[in-house]
């Protein structure tokens, strides 16, 4: 990979899209420290150091923006206002004709949707920078903090500090797409990437900095290794089904008579029902934080599903987990359409016939290879939760299931595309 990387940077419009590349990274950082106007920055981090381990709401975004959230810069939201809005408009595929309509399309329709999912992104970052800001205000989001982190709670201030939120929400979504077009990679998944990672470094240090430090970073660092090993080697996984085309004739010429097949991996869904089964998990939560602490119901969350530690918090979690696994795999691959294509181009899959039969036996392989695959995502979310409880090193260390599947999955994925770059200006041709 080292390798692959330093010949990367003596190919010149490939060292262009690097260095294109790293400069929006550095932007993108340099924004998830830059405090919101009417935000004080001294009073945040005081917040911060008093209640490093009390906020477990929020984690997530948090863990997606950088830790940008709980300092309230100016990309506080990070990359999940576009996560959610394009999650929604991949769902509403399957509720509205119309959404469905533009994806068979091609490349009209997909712009069609991107720009819906612009705009669904613009409305949940008013809506979340609002909540942010008046939980902020109401001193939920640092409970038990001495200092006020607004100083000025005015509506002027709130109004700027929204308005500021959401450019830099818009901020972020072109980043995004500048990488995607002019760099390397993904733009979003890589600004998740960076956004995970950087938070690394200072957990391990923490970790080694406190009370048998050596041997739980030891462990750690061990659970982790396996871990990205399991994640890597069953992201890798595909069952092939071999699918070939049959002969014929257009004009003079012959076509087809190709074999090929279709790659479907163990865990089709990715780091989807992960994210599902946690955002679903925070809202009860969420909603007795704003209850009366004495009450019954309150008490009984409180106590089984608001805390990772919980044994019937992890049960619901697992289930969540296989049933978003199912429920996203059937979303995002339909078997119909599959074998309505196969079929019109001349394919089909050896001993199945061509139609209904593909379409069911497809079925059948999916069903069957999603089983293992939502049993690894549950194992993979739950073994480093487990681990840290153990140790005792609290739940709020970036190194959950979640953030392993998407550091190593973007790793893999930025890593063939470099390589597959290089292939395309690295060849050697007919005279040597």
């Amino acid at each position: 990979m080292l390798s692959a990387f330093a010949r990367a940077f003596k190919t010149p419009d490939l060292r262009r899209k690097l260095l294109f590349t790293i400069g929006m990274v550095v932007l993108y950082r340099i924004g998830s420290f830059l405090p919101t106007p009417g935000v004080s920055y001294k009073n945040v981090q005081v917040c911060i150091a008093q209640t490093a381990d009390g906020n477990t709401l929020l984690g997530l975004v948090n863990l997606f923006s950088g830790g940008a959230l709980l300092q309230l810069s100016v990309f506080a939201l990070g990359i999940m206002p576009y996560i959610t809005s394009s999650i929604i408009v991949q769902l509403l595929r399957v509720v509205i004709p119309r959404f469905e309509a533009l994806h068979k399309e091609g490349q009209q329709g997909t712009a069609k949707l991107t720009q819906y999912t612009r705009y669904l992104t613009i409305a949940l970052a008013v809506l979340q920078s609002t909540t942010i800001v008046t939980v902020a205000r109401s001193g939920q989001l640092f409970a038990g903090c001495s200092v006020p982190v607004i100083p000025d709670s005015g509506w002027m201030t709130v109004v700027l500090m929204v308005i500021t939120m959401t450019a830099g929400t818009g901020l972020i979504m072109w980043f995004g797409e500048l990488i995607t077009e002019r760099g390397v990679g993904n733009g979003m998944s890589l600004l998740i990437f960076i956004s995970i990672a950087a938070s690394f470094p200072g957990a391990m240090w923490s970790i080694a900095g406190g009370s048998g430090g050596i041997t739980k970073f030891i462990i750690v660092m061990a659970v982790i290794i396996l871990v990205v090993a399991l994640v890597v080697f069953v992201e890798q996984s595909q069952r092939r089904i071999p699918v070939q085309y049959a002969k014929r004739m257009v004009g003079r010429r012959m076509y087809g008579g190709s074999s090929t097949y279709i790659p479907i991996k163990i865990n089709m869904a990715g780091i989807i029902p992960v994210i599902f089964a946690s955002s679903l998990l925070a809202v009860p939560a969420l909603i007795a934080q704003f209850a009366d602490p004495t009450q019954g119901w309150v008490l009984w969350v409180t106590n089984n599903l608001a805390s990772p530690s919980a044994p019937l918090y992890n049960a619901i979690y697992v289930v969540l987990i296989i049933f978003f696994c199912y429920f996203y795999t059937a979303i995002t691959f339909n078997p119909d359409e599959v074998a309505d294509n196969m079929k019109k181009y001349g394919g089909f899959i050896p001993g199945i016939r061509a139609g209904r039969p593909t379409a069911e036996y497809l079925d059948y392989v999916i069903t069957r290879i999603t089983a293992p695959g939502s049993v690894y995502l549950a194992l993979v979310a739950l073994i480093p939760t487990i681990t840290f409880i153990v140790l005792g090193v609290g739940t709020n260390v970036p190194f959950g299931g979640a953030s392993i599947l998407i550091v190593v999955g973007v790793g893999l994925e930025t890593v063939k595309q470099i390589e597959s770059q290089l292939q395309q200006r690295h060849y050697e041709g007919f005279l040597k």
